[in-house]
């Protein structure tokens, strides 16, 4: 985030390069900073004649050069920005021979979404050292709910961490699709909120009771009642609760747990930091590691994967989700 914070204030200084060649897995920052030269190197009048967007998959390699190459019509720049620029990857390496000698004043935006290039190659290197390579990387589920906060700082909102891991849970670590529904609860709920789960609840849908976080957190505490009652709604509201995913956050809470109890120190702040957890749940770790002596930890790895396969189809193809996850817990729990 801070690098895209730096490119932004460069090209809102005007400190411009003659391409921008941005890549990766997450395509949020791709699209943000696109957008943001789009909508701030020309003005409004110097658009129409000088901004072109233009498709990977209906283009060439030769028809974003010839492109490239023209001047601008009564203006210091023309902006080519280039979409699905992944859809050229077969041929993109010929950009290389524009990249030593760009067109001054045109600036390149190739958005090359899902991939990168070979960073080995005379293409990287040429536009790394010409104009700009922004490489956006796909955030750990572990490092969300900070991007979240930090997003919503500036705009005075802040979130509880357990609302943070509900659109963790519910939306996983897309990045534009958590910033659409930060944008709703925007909309209506007054600067200066903390968003809450009851927030997150009334306005996204999520349940605050019945979740995945919640049924880990019951699992925990040994609260048998709780964690049945969050099967039951899992197995009345599938889609929205997917076996799958359930195994997935289990596997990896008893994985933590399993390095938790091979730790040294275990105090909160050095949970904290070695399991990369938010400091809020430090607690939850620590009472499911009392209640879930090591041993016990292993076997229910074991039974996890296990489930992990029959959630998928294997060896269990009459057998409901729900009453597949109802012997989950059986099995953990006894």
């Amino acid at each position: 985030m801070d690098e895209v914070k730096q490119l932004a204030a460069d090209i809102k200084s005007r400190k411009l390069k003659p391409i921008y060649f941005l890549m990766g897995e997450e395509p949020y920052y791709i699209d943000k900073i696109s957008d943001f030269i789009q909508d701030n190197v020309l003005t409004e009048e110097e658009r129409g004649f000088n901004q072109m967007v233009l498709y990977g998959r209906d283009v060439s390699i030769d028809d974003i050069v010839g492109n490239a190459k023209r001047f601008p019509m009564m203006a210091e720049y023309q902006v080519i920005i280039v979409k699905e620029a992944q859809d050229l990857s077969r041929t993109i390496e010929k950009l290389v021979d524009y990249a030593k000698h760009p067109q001054p004043s045109t600036i390149l935006v190739m958005n090359y979404k899902y991939k990168t290039i070979d960073k080995r190659k005379s293409l990287y290197k040429t536009i790394n050292k010409m104009g700009v390579v922004y490489e956006s990387k796909k955030l750990y589920e572990n490092q969300v709910a900070d991007w979240i906060r930090r997003v919503l700082a500036p705009k005075d909102y802040t979130i509880a961490p357990k609302a943070s891991q509900m659109l963790v849970e519910f939306l996983g670590t897309d990045l534009s699709k958590i910033n659409n529904e930060l944008d709703k609860l925007q909309i209506v709920l007054p600067k200066g909120t903390q968003i809450s789960p009851e927030h997150i609840e009334e306005n996204i849908g999520i349940s605050k009771d019945f979740n995945n976080f919640e049924l880990r957190k019951a699992i925990g505490e040994g609260d048998i009642k709780k964690a049945h009652q969050i099967a039951i709604y899992f197995a009345e509201n599938p889609k929205d609760n997917p076996m799958v995913v359930t195994v997935s956050l289990l596997f990896n809470f008893f994985s933590q747990l399993l390095y938790l109890h091979g730790m040294n120190d275990k105090s909160p702040r050095n949970i904290a930091s070695a399991l990369k957890i938010n400091p809020y749940f430090v607690n939850e770790y620590i009472t499911a590691s009392r209640n879930f002596p090591m041993r016990k930890v292993s076997s229910v790895i074991a039974t996890l994967r296990e489930f992990d396969v029959k959630s998928k189809g294997v060896g269990a193809n009459a057998v409901p989700q729900g009453d597949l996850l109802k012997e989950l817990l059986v099995r953990i729990m006894t």
